[in-house]
């Protein structure tokens, strides 16, 4: 288990006196565990009660009340991972994930997906090498539901698997393995590191999304077999969190779950942790990467050996802050790195201490482990430092507190530590041991595990910059897929229902009838106006010890003009960076002596200055950030480490196809001089071409606006103004109206342009064309009319493009908010050999569209969107979310409810009109980014049977090729 999920990188200064999980029984089911944590006079605290009981069948659950909001949590855990899986059908657990959300013996096919939302829920799953998970968060009234889908997964749906549903899902995950992996820069890193690492017959030697001819080789034997072995209720664990009766729960999961035949007793995995000999030196020559990167790796524990929670720390000590050794050497020192990460990760067999440095444009990568080698040897020299000890224990305390902040987060601890370590409050109890970590014990697991041993070494550069690989390297060997212009062997569907003779159930299983309607009720806001006519608003919740907040003022991309574009994005990086009287790291130490994080951002029209803090430390938290809004650093050798960074960070993007579309699509539609078409964070011209004296400029008219503040968690209203006053007195607004910026005639509708990335396994598209400002009397008619083609997984552009064709991993369609004209956009990565044939199908959806809106489809929009805002305001981020979008947009404090009544008000007539006049066709801008050599021609095709003329180039920066 890595520190990454536990912490929060920030800083400490001051001893947390922390008390141990306590557990106290109220009866033989009945559980409370309770962290306490005080710091001076200041004092925390956080407990987890939950109910536990175990069927017959061997199946473990764990309920939780929580009537916060009127949803319900369920996840489920099974034991299975890659890890289960045999050589040659690797990758086959994450499949199998894959298979379980189609149909079941009961359950119709498509339900798993596409009802889950339109109950107003969200569903999703993972698998990782130790186990797969699926959770669902629903309005209560769709809790009887939920049970029946689980379980009727995990009892009765191997029956229902057809060889054409098992065709169609391989191409799915394949397209999957394409995006994430295959047409991602670096994708094949953790592939080569544990080829090397572990040997060919240990369960860890392969990754888990596993080999394409192992997925493509799959059969209903492997399916069935998989599902024997290991889809059995005494290798799971259920955990059910939400506005739930404890007593007729306990009902309903034996109703639903009882029957389930108990499997085959499962012995726990042993750990098989591995060693090296020797040093294993490995490059390879990345076709999408920009920047070089070196990773260390070192086999390190399990996850049941306590030694994890040394080495976790010891990942926060070497690179985890401005201070550690790592970023000392190689970011401010020899300036190789925009930024360092080192961290440990114990899985259930083995573990791993990863050091990586993605270094910048054109560095040795001798160099960089020239400098790593430096930095170990300060560590070894200095040793622990207390300060920086004690600010990774402030932090892991408020990562706790957030990762339990909601019902899911609940659940989904609870089944994954139970299941995985017998012990659903593990993560709390891990909370408390990370705690408990001395100087001498993560100095310990340095000299045990770091200290001159061997590792595995990667250098992954780009393509034609073999030069830039560690000295003595050997190539790593990867398997490509070739493309292939031809797609008749990969034209999948779903084919017809299975025929099975139904298993025979004591206990009735069809569909049960929806619970009581949750009525839709908006957490209570209050507001203050302060200094300067400055107001700020807030939710008070007091369910964990957190308060979020931020001060938002009128900037980014809006205040620049073109040839300063990123300006507020570098002044936002350079307020991270210090302040007038701390350095980059003080600052770093002030933050985390609270437990808190601090982010600022510039976005299109605003830069936000956002904190998370333990509510016992709001009053200080708030200071740092008035002395980072008021005070920056104005440094000229910060100034210069984070221009690097941007730069290093710009270059990297041109790796990515997503946002080459993203910012080619963005261009097109709103031309180079309007801010919503440059590039976020601004282009390499731009950025290299700032100076010092620009940042500053750009801070003193920040300085002169009108603020918007927002506050959400425990703090009651007097106290949160109170704080915030400061903040809002230390502004001078002069009330200068915007820069006003025209629309440009969209001159580029109804055109395709193509983009060229050599060797693309995917094709990205982009389509998409301008709608109104959120202003507007239709905006949110068009949103609610967008909820039926894109809206998630149960849209229709994902239905038929992934579910039903196979073409896609993902496909989905947006309208932004906005104060100016935003576009309607649709977004998906597919099969490159299926360019084509998606841009077809997607073109004949939309202009078949409005005539999809009967009177079910619009009963079943409305109550899909009506639904899913039982789950609107759950997090504390969602709750400032809510805060920001009423500010920013001058919408009532009963805004979801008013849209609602909108939306209840429409006819199908309303949604056919909106899908006619905002949906047209023929308005929109094509943008596809894919290999030239084998997809230009059948775009090419497609231009011209659909009569948009000529397919224009564009290189990756969006300019047109000669």
């Amino acid at each position: 288990m890595s520190i990454r999920s536990l912490l929060l990188t920030t800083t400490a200064a001051a001893l947390l006196m922390a008390c141990g999980p306590q557990a106290v029984d109220t009866d033989a089911n009945k559980v409370r565990v309770t962290t306490e944590t005080t710091d001076g006079d200041k004092a925390s605290s956080f407990t987890l009660d939950y109910e536990a009981f175990t069927l017959d069948n061997g199946l473990q659950v764990f309920l939780q009340r929580d009537a916060s909001d009127p949803i319900v949590a369920v996840s489920t855990v099974i034991h299975a991972g890659s890890s289960r899986e045999k050589p040659g059908r690797t990758g086959f657990a994450h499949f199998f994930e894959h298979m379980a959300f189609n149909d079941s013996e009961n359950v119709p096919r498509g339900w798993n997906r596409g009802q889950i939302p339109k109950w107003g829920g969200s569903r999703n799953g993972g698998t990782w090498s130790d186990g797969t998970i699926y959770y669902e968060t629903v309005p209560k009234d769709a809790f009887d539901k939920i049970l029946w889908i689980d379980s009727d997964r995990l009892g009765y749906m191997i029956n229902t698997v057809t060889p054409e549903a098992l065709e169609r899902e391989k191409q799915v995950v394949k397209n999957e393995k394409r995006q994430r992996y295959d047409n991602a820069a670096y994708g094949y890193t953790n592939e080569v590191i544990r080829a090397a690492l572990y040997p060919e017959d240990h369960p860890y030697n392969w990754t888990t999304i596993g080999a394409l001819p192992d997925l493509q080789a799959a059969t209903l034997d492997d399916v069935r077999e998989f599902y024997d072995l290991w889809y059995a209720p005494n290798n799971a664990t259920l955990a059910i969190v939400g506005d739930i009766d404890i007593e007729e729960t306990k009902e309903k999961v034996k109703l639903w779950f009882g029957e389930i035949p108990r499997g085959r007793d499962i012995p726990d995995p042993v750990p098989q942790p591995v060693t090296l000999t020797e040093t294993k030196n490995l490059w390879y020559e990345d076709n999408f990467a920009k920047l070089p990167e070196l990773r260390m790796t070192f086999p390190t524990v399990d996850g049941s050996n306590s030694e994890q929670y040394a080495l976790a720390v010891l990942g926060e000590m070497l690179g985890g802050s401005r201070t550690s050794p790592l970023y000392v050497e190689i970011v401010d020192g020899a300036k190789l790195a925009p930024n360092v990460s080192s961290y440990n990760s114990s899985s259930e067999l083995a573990g791993t201490f990863t050091v990586r440095v993605r270094a910048n444009a054109g560095v040795d990568l001798d160099d960089v482990k020239a400098a790593v080698e430096t930095a170990m040897a300060r560590f070894e020299a200095e040793g622990i430092d207390e300060l920086a000890l004690k600010r990774v224990k402030a932090g892991q305390e408020t990562a706790l507190y957030a990762s339990l902040s909601t019902a899911l987060g609940k659940a989904n601890s609870m089944a994954r530590f139970n299941e995985l370590q017998g012990d659903p409050a593990y993560q709390v109890k891990s909370a408390a041991a990370i705690r408990a970590v001395t100087a001498d014990q993560v100095m310990a697991a340095y000299e045990r595990h770091i200290k001159d041993k061997p590792y595995i070494l990667t250098s992954f550069v780009p393509k034609g910059q073999a030069e830039l690989v560690v000295a003595g390297a050997e190539r790593a060997t990867v398997w490509i897929e070739e493309v292939k212009a031809d797609v008749a062997s990969e034209e999948v569907s779903a084919g017809d229902l299975a025929d099975f003779e139904k298993t025979v159930t004591v206990h009735d299983r069809s569909e049960p009838e929806f619970g009581e309607l949750p009525l839709l009720k908006m957490p209570a806001i209050w507001t203050r106006t302060l200094a300067n006519d400055a107001v700020v608003r807030g939710i008070e919740t007091n369910e964990i010890p957190l308060v979020q907040f931020d001060i938002t003022l009128p900037g980014g991309r809006w205040a620049e003009d073109p040839a300063q574009n990123g300006r507020f994005a570098l002044l936002a990086d350079l307020m991270e960076e210090g302040t007038a009287t701390k350095t980059p790291g003080e600052l770093e130490q002030a933050i985390g002596i609270l437990g808190a994080s601090i982010n600022v951002s510039a976005g299109s029209e605003d830069l936000t200055i956002r904190a998370t803090t333990l509510a016992r430390n709001f009053e200080e938290t708030v200071a740092l950030v008035q002395e980072i809004l008021t005070e920056p650093r104005w440094q000229t050798e910060d100034f210069d480490r984070v221009k690097s960074a941007r730069l290093t960070g710009i270059k990297g993007r041109e790796a990515n196809p997503q946002a080459i579309a993203a910012m080619a699509f963005n261009s097109l539609i709103y031309g180079n001089t309007h801010p919503l078409g440059r590039p976020s964070g601004g282009s390499e011209d731009s950025v290299s071409a700032l100076e010092l004296d620009d940042l500053k400029s750009a801070h003193s008219d920040l300085l002169t606006a009108t603020p918007r503040l927002h506050v959400a968690g425990d703090i009651d209203p007097d106290r949160a103004a109170a704080g915030l006053s400061t903040l809002a007195e230390a502004v001078a607004p002069t009330g200068a109206d915007r820069p006003a910026y025209d629309i440009p005639t969209q001159d580029n509708a109804g055109r395709v342009f193509f983009i060229d990335v050599p060797g693309s396994k995917q094709s990205v598209l982009r389509i998409g064309a301008l709608t109104p400002a959120s202003s507007h009397p239709d905006f949110n008619k068009i949103q609610f009319t967008n909820e039926k083609l894109g809206g998630g997984i149960a849209g229709d552009l994902a239905q038929m493009l992934r579910i039903e064709k196979g073409y896609t991993y993902g496909a989905g369609s947006f309208i932004p908010r906005g104060t100016v004209e935003r576009p309607f956009t649709m977004s998906t990565s597919v099969r490159a050999n299926a360019t084509q044939a998606s841009l077809e199908t997607i073109r004949d959806m939309v202009l078949a569209y409005g005539e999809t809106f009967d009177e079910v489809a619009v009963e079943a929009t409305q109550q899909k969107i009506i639904k899913a805002s039982a789950r609107a305001f759950e997090s504390l981020g969602a709750k400032l979310g809510t805060l920001n979008e009423i500010s920013q947009y001058g919408l009532s404090d009963r805004y979801v409810e008013e849209e609602q009544a909108e939306l209840v008000a429409m006819t199908d007539a309303d949604f056919k009109r909106i899908a006619t006049e905002y949906m047209d066709e023929s308005n929109f801008v094509y943008v596809i980014v894919g290999d030239r050599a084998t997809q230009l021609e059948p775009v090419q095709a497609f231009a011209a049977e659909t009569g948009k003329g000529e397919v224009v180039e564009l290189d990756i920066f969006g300019q047109p090729v000669e």
